[in-house]
Formats: C-alpha cells, structure tokens, sequence
C-alpha cells in the first residue's frame, strides 16, 4: 500500500482525535478568550497538514502486530503536536505570515488584535506573545496523548521520554539554526545536516520509535527503525529547501521568495558558496549578509543557484541519505509486515520527488 492510500484509511481518524483533544480543552473552560483561543488553535491544526509523523508512528505500529490497529490512533498524534507547536514558534521567528497557505497562528492574533482595536502594545507583540503561549500549549496538549490511551503505563512512559529527547532535539536544532544565521561563509554542509537531523529528522525518527514502543518492537529493529526515519527526515528537509526557492506557491502555499528574503542558511545557499567563483561568492555574501533582501536581490541569488547547480549537487545529497534508508528497510522487510514495508518504501520515494 502506498503513502496517499495509507494516509486515506488512517487521516481522518487522525484529525477527528486532534479535534477530539482541542474540543475537550474547549469544554474545559469557561473564559470566553480562552475558549476562542483554544478553538482557534484546533482551527490552525486542521487547516491542512500530511499527518506525516503520526501516520508514521501507526505505520510501525501496524508493521509488528496482528489484529487490533485503533488503538495506536490516540498516541500516535502526539508527535503531531509537538510538529506544531515548533511550527507556530518557528512562524514567528521567522516572521512568516502564512502557513500551509493559511495564516500564521501568531498572524491570527494580530488580524485579532486589529479587528478588536486592541491598545496598550503593538500589533507585532500582542500576535507573538499569544504565538509563543500557542506554541507552548500544543507541546502540553500534545503530552495528553500518552495519558489517555489503553496502552500500558510503562509503554507509554516510554513514548513520553522519545516525545521529550524530541522536543530537546528540535530546540538544539533550532538554536544552531540560529547561529549558523549569524554566519555567511564559514557554514560546511556537516554543519547543515547536524542541524536538520536534530531539527527535522529527530521528530520524524521519535514518531516512529513511538510506534515501534507499542509495538513492544526488538531494538535492533528499532535500530534500523531509527536510521530510516533520520535519513528521511533530512531528505525531507533538502527538497523542503529546493522547493522553498523553486517550488510552486500554489502547491506549497509558502512563498519562494521567503527563504532568500529570511536569509535562511539551506542546503542551497551553502553548496552555492561551496561552487561559485569567488567574485560570485562575494556578491552572494553581501546580499545574504543584507537586513532586508529586496525583490530584485532574490532574482539575483537565484541566477547564482542556477549558476552553481545547487539543486542538481542538494539532490546528489539527498540520494545518499535515500540510499541508507533503503538498506535499512531492506533488512526490515523480512520482518515487518508486508503492507507496511510498502508504505515505508513509497513514502520514502513520495519524500524524495514531492512537489509541496
């Protein structure tokens, strides 16, 4: 079974628990701003998404046992959470207004501050400071997946440790992210893929280790486990940059102009500095190193990817991290269950060839 047939017998299910868990939190209350609030966030988390990582945790559920599946439903969109609250944070730090072709959550906030004539600060504080307690409150949301299952409590205490080394690991990520934006010239690519296998694949890798947990898995088969859903994620993030400078809007819902105008340090703009002449080198610095990045600044930084070849190179890369996946999925296939094996395998090529 591929990837869009999984996720069509499993996503709906997904999103009527993250529903689920936001209605009861809803009903929790009785302040009428908290109460929207917590309606709006469960609106932001439906606006769209791939369910990638809690199909992921089904998935290797699934893949090591017979019989009942429901069960899995609950936790598995715990990591889904998590996916979310460091999207919301990441949103307002890098200031984008739109997310999946939606507004950003801390872009609601100030469209709400805006039609509330909201006083006392600014647009910008009043969107960000509910972004970051929103950001917060979908890490917490997310915990109450492991309490309110039919899974042993051991199990899930082990799922809630894999959730936190998750957290610890996206934050470590985002804080070298952070001072590789401090830096232009002095970026290797080892440098990028430490970042984007703690920022990216750690969350992707955990999901699945939490499938694998309920599914009481061996751990030399979590082992395998573990190197297929790391090397994914960071195949992920390589077409995740590729596609934010020479994607289609429209599929994307993210403008391509964003990355450039954000300055942000992708696997692009470091194989451009790895390739280009030195006279090219230096006026793809400047720009980078500009606080505002113009339209016209973009144009030219994308003539100098063209010039470098970067996607051609940033693909090269990712097809090494696609071939270790494989061979750890190869020696899972005699294993696993057949159906699952599948997904694994055309959700690792879905990744590698997506357009959004």
């Amino acid at each position: 079974m591929n990837y869009l047939e999984y996720g069509k017998l499993y996503i709906s299910k997904i999103n009527a628990t993250i529903k689920d868990l936001f209605n009861q939190k809803v009903q929790s209350v009785q302040n009428e701003f908290l109460q929207k609030y917590y309606s709006e966030l469960r609106d932001y988390f439906l606006a769209g998404g791939k369910r990638l990582r809690p199909l992921l945790c089904i998935a290797a559920y699934n893949a090591f046992t017979k019989g009942e599946k429901e069960n899995i439903i609950i936790p598995s969109v715990g990591t889904e959470f998590l996916h979310n609250a460091s999207l919301i944070h990441d949103d307002i730090i890098d200031r984008d207004l739109l997310r999946r072709g939606e507004p950003s959550f801390h872009y609601r906030y100030q469209k709400y501050y805006e039609a509330n004539e909201i006083k006392k600060m600014s647009k910008d504080e009043y969107g960000n400071s509910i972004g970051i307690i929103g950001g917060d409150s979908a890490f917490f949301i997310g915990l109450e997946a492991y309490f309110n299952n039919n899974f042993e409590i051991k199990l899930n205490f082990e799922a809630i440790t894999l959730y936190e080394q998750a957290f610890i690991e996206i934050a470590n990520g985002v804080l070298i992210e952070t001072d590789m934006q401090t830096r232009t010239k002095n970026i290797s690519m080892d440098n990028y893929i430490e970042m984007v296998s703690l920022k990216t694949g750690a969350l992707i890798e955990k999901s699945i280790l939490i499938g694998a947990t309920y599914a009481q898995a061996e751990f030399s088969h979590k082992k395998l486990l573990s190197t297929y859903g790391m090397n994914l994620g960071v195949i992920f993030q390589i077409k995740d940059d590729i596609l934010g400078t020479f994607g289609d809007e429209k599929k994307t819902g993210k403008p391509i102009d964003s990355d450039i105008k954000e300055g942000k340090r992708t696997c692009l703009l470091i194989e451009a500095f790895n390739k280009l002449e030195s006279n090219d080198k230096e006026r793809l610095s400047q720009i980078m190193e500009k606080e505002e990045i113009s339209d016209e600044d973009v144009v030219i930084v994308r003539e100098l990817y063209h010039k470098a070849d970067v996607v051609s190179t940033c693909k090269q890369i990712a097809d090494k991290y696609y071939q270790e996946a494989m061979e750890s999925l190869n020696a899972l296939k005699p294993i696993i269950n057949q159906e699952e094996a599948e997904l694994f395998e055309s959700l690792l090529t879905f990744v590698a060839e997506r357009e959004f």
